[in-house]
């Protein structure tokens, strides 16, 4: 289908894009690699007046540690996080997450700040991001804040950026030694959105037990879900068959999914119980530890 009429912008800066932004108000729509909002406008799900391209501003596509954390452009593709060396040597997790990200023709133009600012419950990096701790650097028209990212997702489609800001970087937290981190999806074929997925990311102590843990699930409610139960219950333990498989069951009561054409309820919640188990495993081989 052909969308609705809008009126098309490109940006050259930050500065411009959010300046449009804070002029066209609700009106507005940042277009990025634009893989989630045109198939959107094109089904005629979604109605834009403007759209703001922010994809030939430059400077912000990258991929750096600095500060303490990995610094991760807004406008980075899905491409660039597979290839980089960075990625592939020290976030696995990362890597596992992009990789099953629809297709390579959509990696080839889908970045990871649309991604993330879309608001889909559906798309696999927001339980990553959630995993791994990360933070949200929104610009807008006066400032720059940062946006813990256990507060950033709303509910479906929604986010806590505000119409006038961009998503203009992700921090993560650069891990300690002795750390790992897994990300486990179960699709109905390759390409599609996650039937169910788990993300987890661990640090095991000098003793061999888990330091510190964070598990998120995808497609698991209106937004994704953080199973804290299952984070306290593993922290201070050793990461073993029997503790790894109990948090995987108190990771599955977390969930709240709706029955589609994917599966029943009852079915995402025990594959969300699977995919955790699976990928905590995962996480403790990458950290150095016996899983």
């Amino acid at each position: 289908m052909i969308p609705a009429a809008f009126d098309y912008h490109s940006a050259k800066s930050v500065a411009e894009a959010v300046a449009l932004l804070d002029k066209l108000g609700d009106e507005a729509k940042v277009l990025a690699g634009g893989q989630s909002l045109l198939p959107l406008l094109k089904l005629r799900l979604g109605q834009v007046s403007h759209l703001v391209d922010i994809s030939r501003i430059p400077g912000l596509e990258y991929i750096k540690e600095d500060g303490g954390f990995l610094r991760i452009g807004g406008g980075t593709r899905e491409v660039t996080l597979e290839q980089s060396e960075l990625i592939r040597s020290k976030y696995p997790i990362l890597l596992d997450t992009a990789a099953v990200v629809a297709d390579p023709l959509v990696r080839n133009r889908a970045t990871l700040g649309g991604n993330l600012a879309h608001g889909d419950p559906a798309n696999d990096h927001p339980a990553t991001m959630m995993a791994l701790g990360a933070q949200i650097v929104a610009q807008g028209p006066k400032a720059e804040r940062t946006i813990p990212i256990d507060q950033f997702f709303l509910d479906v489609l929604t986010t806590a950026l505000k119409p006038n800001e961009i998503l203009t970087e992700i921090r993560i937290p650069i891990p300690p030694t002795r750390s790992g981190g897994a990300y486990e999806k179960l699709e109905r074929k390759v390409g599609d959105f996650a039937t169910a997925a788990a993300a987890a990311q661990l640090t095991l102590g000098a003793d061999g037990k888990v330091a510190q843990v964070g598990i998120a699930l995808t497609n698991a409610g209106p937004t994704p879900v953080r199973a804290a139960e299952a984070e306290t219950f593993l922290r201070g333990k050793a990461p073993d068959g029997a503790a790894l498989a109990e948090a995987g069951k108190l990771a599955a009561k977390a969930a709240t999914p709706s029955a589609d054409r994917r599966g029943a309820e009852d079915y995402k919640k025990e594959m969300a119980r699977v995919l955790v188990t699976r990928a905590l495993k995962r996480a403790v081989q990458r950290a150095g530890g016996k899983a």
